[in-house]
């Protein structure tokens, strides 16, 4: 086993690390960690990034109002695969966090945890601490490949990922770097690692055979699904796209290894989720055809068996023949199940345009949609379909913009995120968490037509219980006298004058801060 690891020269001038200055390790913000990344080798990994995830440069680690951390999206995915072992590379705390978010979404694994401190950080101990333990674990009885994933400190202080074995006693390592401040959105470091394997897989396959998907090869040409579906949808897909001599492929990212070959070994590929740029470029390279949006609604449904036809050189009678089974079924359950209000709608999962479009066909007053993923190529008919209905997009949208649109648009429903229902319901607006009530549910084709409508009926139908709750509450205090109090005992009083002492003193410290870095 080879234990030699690199020499990298050093600079003239040390590097400084991220736990390292002030102290403030992760929360030293967006500004900081990006320069410190940058000076220790990271800026071709973040140039990539800021391509791939366009984003607001000053937003730092913590200024993610619409997402949880990033790298529970790569965490995630390591998570669901089979035989794959996962290790995070980070801050106590936050591998904490990431591990009991992890098992509270039903992982049924271990999560690896090489910890560190600010000697370990600056000798490379922590570089020979990842090496050994990946050494450790790699046991091809046990794991096709193993996931390291450097957290924001590790990769302000530029542990090089990138130089471990790329593969050992037959099991393939990945290494990749997950920061706060270089990739905005859980929902896009799903695609950081599902790109990082592609790319790997992409170069096994054309290096020689590889193995079969478990379940055999198709002997249809196949439409590889890109981005996390609900399980039905694949099916429902499958079922459209038979008429026209093709089936269901993988879903990217893909729940074992060997089903990445047959992703690859695709007629097309359909970004169901169009933020997964890193394995679109994969894809790409591959020479596989891109086909953006979904088929949800009618329309929806329509363009996107014609499109799919397009790209794979289907005869035009065989998508009519795809398009004349399924669209009156769509149709007909769309107008069985209709959406009568107004609503507003906001998330972090990617998927909003297209619950956007199944609720205006649905007949839903749909007046804004707000997600915190970007604007790209294959959302851009998403977009231009929503915005012909009157509809206001806004992407890489903040919290404070979807509570504005709530409160603009004074909706019957608001779905989005947990801070957003919680504003809703303080303000007697039903409202519904969209990442567990509303994106966890088919939204393809037939099945997905009227999916939505009891659960969005009933929320909008619950208007009267929340007027009975504020009626009966009425007397409870909020914002600075939250809370019940006796009169008698006195209520608190409302302080602006601490507050802006406050504020100014935090300005102050800030600026002096500032300057003294500068010295």
């Amino acid at each position: 086993m080879n234990q030699v690891i690199p020499i990298i020269p050093m600079p003239d001038q040390p590097i400084q690390t991220a736990l390292e200055g002030d102290g403030m390790g992760c929360h030293s913000g967006g500004e900081a960690m990006l320069a410190a990344a940058k000076s220790a080798g990271k800026s071709e990994i973040l140039q990539q990034y800021a391509q791939d995830y366009p984003r607001d440069a000053k937003a730092g680690p913590h200024d993610q109002p619409q997402s949880m951390c990033p790298a529970f999206g790569s965490l995630r995915v390591g998570l669901r695969m089979r035989r794959t072992a996962t290790i995070l590379s980070g801050s106590a705390c936050c591998v904490y966090g990431l591990t009991f978010t992890s098992h509270f979404y039903g992982a049924r694994r271990s999560v690896g945890y090489v910890p560190f401190n600010s000697e370990s950080l600056v000798t490379g101990k922590l570089f020979e601490d990842i090496r050994e333990s990946v050494y450790q674990q790699a046991d091809p009885a046990l794991y096709d490949a193993i996931i390291i994933i450097n957290l924001c400190v590790p990769t302000a202080s530029g542990v090089p990922l990138q130089i471990l074995p790329k593969e050992i006693n037959g099991v393939r390592i990945i290494g990749i770097d997950v920061p706060g401040f270089g990739v905005p959105t859980h929902a896009e470091a799903k695609d950081v690692l599902a790109g990082a394997m592609l790319r790997y897989a992409r170069g096994e396959a054309g290096a020689g055979p590889v193995q079969s998907p478990r379940a055999g090869k198709s002997d249809k040409p196949t439409i590889t699904i890109l981005g996390e579906v609900f399980p039905a949808d694949p099916v429902i897909i499958g079922m459209m796209l038979e008429p026209m001599g093709l089936a269901a492929g993988p879903v990217v990212p893909t729940r074992e290894w060997r089903e990445l070959y047959a992703a690859l070994d695709c007629a097309a590929v359909a970004a169901i989720h169009p933020f997964y740029t890193a394995s679109v470029r994969e894809f790409e390279a591959a020479g596989r055809a891109m086909v953006g949006s979904a088929p949800v609604g009618y329309e929806g449904t329509e363009a996107w068996l014609q499109a799919i036809g397009i790209a794979t050189n289907v005869a035009q009678d065989k998508i009519d023949a795809a398009k004349n089974k399924f669209l009156p079924a769509i149709r007909g359950a769309l107008g069985r199940m209709p959406i009568k209000g107004r609503i507003t709608l906001s998330g972090y999962e990617g998927s909003e345009l297209l619950v956007g479009r199944l609720l205006v066909e649905s007949g839903a007053d749909l007046r804004y949609v707000g997600s915190a993923c970007p604007r790209t190529p294959w959302n851009e008919a998403d977009v231009q379909w929503l915005q012909s209905k009157g509809v206001m997009v806004q992407f890489r949208a903040s919290l404070e913009q979807d509570l504005a649109a709530m409160h603009e648009f004074k909706p019957d429903l608001a779905i989005g995120t947990t801070p957003i229902v919680q504003a809703a319901k303080e303000l007697t607006i039903p409202a519904l968490y969209f990442t567990n009530l509303i994106s966890a549910r088919p939204l393809m084709g037939p099945g997905g037509a009227g999916s939505l409508a009891t659960v969005i009926n009933n929320a909008i139908g619950n208007k009267h219980r929340f007027d009975e709750m504020k009626e009966f509450f009425g007397s409870v205090g909020q914002g600075h006298s939250a809370g019940v109090w006796e009169s008698a005992n006195g209520v608190p009083k409302d302080r602006p004058e601490f507050k802006a002492e406050q504020r100014r003193q935090a300005v102050r410290l800030a600026k002096k801060r500032k300057a003294e870095e500068m010295v």
